[in-house]
C-alpha cells in the first residue's frame, strides 16, 4: 500500500468533498489534521484553496474517499504518504455498494463493476445484494425475502442512520418508496440479511510519516437526540506493524475471524481495483445470528476515510511516535449525545449544542495494553 515515497510535506490541509459535514464533524476534523501536521513535522492551515495552495508540499484531509484517478492527480495524490483516506476510480466504491455482488439479470450495472471482486470477497461479507435502480431492488428485496427479514441501507448515510429493516413486500415497498433514487443510481442501495444479537467489531490499518499501525476492537451504539440509534463510538487495541502483527496476539475466536475476514476483503480489493490507494482502512465486521438461527459474519462496510474511529487512531499515533519503544496500546472514541458528564481522562474534540444534530460530546480516551485483549 505504501507506493512510492512522496516528499516531505509543510503543510496539513483539509479537503471538502461531495459530503455534507455537521459542524461538530468539522471540528473534531480540525483537530485530528493539528496532530496530524504535528506527526508530520508539518502546519496545519485550514481548509485547501487552490488559489492559495497550488504548488505547496501539501497532506490532504479529505472529508470522504476521493474519487476518480484524474482528482488524485490533479491534487498531486500518489502515495499513501500524501493523505489520509483513500482514492478509488468510481462512486460505488466509496459506499456499501462494494460488498455484495449485483442480482443476476440485473438491469442496472455501474460503471468500473467487478464480479472479480466479491468472488475474492465472498467469504468475508453476509448475505445481499448491491442494486442500482427501483427495479431491481424490488427483485432482490423480494428473493432475500423468502429467507427472512432485509436490511435495506441507504449507501451515504453515516452512523447506521436511515437503514429500514422489511419483513414483507409491503414493508418493502414502503422502504423503496422513501429512497432517493437519483442517489441510488449513483451510488447504490444495499439489500443484505438482517442478523439479531449483533456485535459490532471494527479493523483496521493506518499509516502516517512512516509509522503503520494496525487494530481490531468493538463499536458501540447509542440514542442521538431524536431517539434513533446510532454509533456511538469505538473501542480500539492497536499494535504498532501490519495485520500480522494482530494476528500474534491472543485473540478470541470471533476477532480472529473478523480480522482475517478483513484482511481477505481488502486483498480483493488490491487485486482487482488497481487504482486503489488508502493510508486510512476501517472494516465493520458484523457477528450475529439470521432468521434461520445460522451464526453469520461478515464484513458491512469499508471506511477509507477519516471515520468515527479516526480519533482513537490517531491519538495512538501520536503515542506511538512519541515512545519508539512502545508496541501495543489502547485507544477509544466516544460520542455522547444530550448532556453528560465527562469522565477525568477525556481528551474532548466537541464539546455544544450542534445546529444539526443538538447536544453532543466527542472525546478520546488511551489506556495500556494489558495483553488479555
Amino acid at each position: 500500500m505504501s507506493g512510492s515515497r512522496s516528499f516531505a510535506k509543510s503543510e496539513v490541509v483539509l479537503l471538502a468533498t461531495h459530503k455534507k459535514l455537521a459542524i461538530h464533524e468539522t471540528v473534531v476534523q480540525q483537530v485530528l489534521a493539528e496532530k496530524i501536521a504535528s506527526l508530520l513535522g508539518a502546519e496545519f492551515v485550514g481548509a485547501y484553496d487552490p488559489a492559495l495552495h497550488m504548488g505547496h508540499a501539501l497532506y490532504y484531509i479529505p472529508s470522504d474517499t476521493l474519487i476518480g484517478k484524474q482528482a488524485g492527480e490533479q491534487l498531486n495524490v500518489r502515495s499513501v504518504d500524501d493523505f489520509f483516506g483513500g482514492l478509488i476510480d468510481y462512486p460505488f466504491m466509496a459506499t456499501k455498494a462494494i460488498s455484495h455482488p449485483l442480482l443476476k439479470g440485473a438491469t442496472a450495472k455501474p460503471a468500473g463493476w467487478s464480479e472479480r471482486f466479491f468472488e475474492s470477497a465472498a467469504d468475508a461479507v453476509l448475505k445481499g445484494f448491491s442494486v442500482f435502480n427501483v427495479d431491481d431492488a424490488k427483485r432482490a428485496g423480494s428473493q432475500l425475502l423468502k429467507d427472512g427479514p432485509v436490511r435495506v441501507k441507504p449507501v451515504l448515510a453515516t452512523a447506521g442512520r436511515g437503514q429500514v429493516v422489511v419483513a414483507s413486500e409491503r414493508e418493502l415497498d414502503k422502504a423503496l418508496a422513501q429512497q432517493n433514487m437519483a442517489e441510488v443510481e449513483q451510488w447504490g442501495l444495499v439489500l443484505e440479511e438482517d442478523l439479531q444479537d449483533v456485535i459490532t467489531y471494527s479493523v483496521g490499518q493506518i499509516q502516517v510519516a512512516g509509522i503503520v499501525v494496525s487494530y481490531h476492537g468493538t463499536q458501540s451504539l447509542t440514542e442521538d437526540n431524536d431517539g434513533e440509534i446510532v454509533y456511538g463510538g469505538s473501542s480500539l487495541w492497536l499494535v504498532r506493524g501490519d495485520y500480522d502483527e494482530l494476528l500474534k496476539l491472543e485473540l478470541d475466536d470471533d476477532v480472529r475471524r473478523s480480522v482475517t475476514q478483513a484482511m481477505s476483503y481488502e486483498k480483493a480489493a488490491l487485486a482487482c481495483f488497481p487504482n486503489f490507494l488508502a493510508s486510512r482502512r476501517n472494516y465493520d465486521i458484523a457477528h450475529g445470528t439470521n432468521a434461520r438461527g445460522q451464526v453469520r459474519s461478515g464484513v458491512l462496510e469499508q471506511s477509507w476515510r477519516i471515520g468515527g474511529a479516526s480519533p482513537a487512531e490517531v491519538e495512538a499515533l501520536m503515542a506511538f511516535a512519541a515512545d519508539p519503544l512502545l508496541q501495543r496500546i489502547g485507544a477509544s472514541s466516544h460520542e455522547i449525545y444530550g448532556p453528560t458528564t465527562l469522565p477525568a481522562d477525556a481528551h474532548v474534540l466537541y464539546e455544544g449544542d450542534d445546529p444539526e444534530v443538538g447536544l453532543i460530546s466527542k472525546f478520546t480516551q488511551v489506556q495500556p495494553y494489558d495483553g488479555t485483549q
